[in-house]
């Protein structure tokens, strides 16, 4: 009789630690998930809090038209595509398929690839480019890759049916 209760003390207690276990599981993703978002909307916020001095423009500030703006969900801020609208010294910007001006900014470790080749230099006013990296405190985006998309001309002669 005694054997028998302590059989069931410890399937008790393994359902007991099963379920704690299940339970901080669950807890971790619900943390990740509540990061990732916090990670997203602070781009967001800084990148709207910071657009008159990465853009010199408004001078007012931004927030006299901030309901209309973003005119869907948060902007990404870890990656871009489109195409080279300006560009200064280690820093270039771009309007993306949404026509939202974003400030790319390159390091040393920024990777360059046109093709298969890693380039250098040859980034210029009117690529069309690819970026992925990581937003800092400015609300610019810290590339740390960048594909350079071949020209109408190259374009053409490589996939003619396009």
């Amino acid at each position: 009789m005694n054997q028998e209760s302590s059989f069931k003390n410890l399937d008790f207690l393994k359902w007991l630690i099963a379920g704690l276990v299940f339970f901080i599981i669950i807890l971790v993703a619900f943390g990740a998930g509540i990061k990732v978002g916090t990670i997203k909307a602070r781009y967001s916020y800084q990148w709207a809090e910071n657009y008159h001095r990465n853009f010199a423009k408004p001078r007012n500030g931004f927030w006299q038209g901030w309901q209309n703006f973003p005119a869907g969900d948060f902007i990404g801020g870890h990656g871009t595509f489109g195409e080279i609208i300006e560009i200064k010294n280690n820093s270039f910007v771009i309007k993306d398929q949404e026509n939202i001006e974003k400030v790319i900014i390159t390091k040393e470790n920024t990777i360059i690839v046109k093709g298969r080749k890693k380039i250098k230099n040859g980034l210029k006013i009117g690529d069309q480019i690819m970026v992925i990296g990581s937003p800092n405190e400015d609300g610019q985006i810290e590339a740390k890759f960048i594909r350079l998309f071949p020209d109408d001309q190259q374009r053409r002669r490589f996939y003619p049916n396009l």
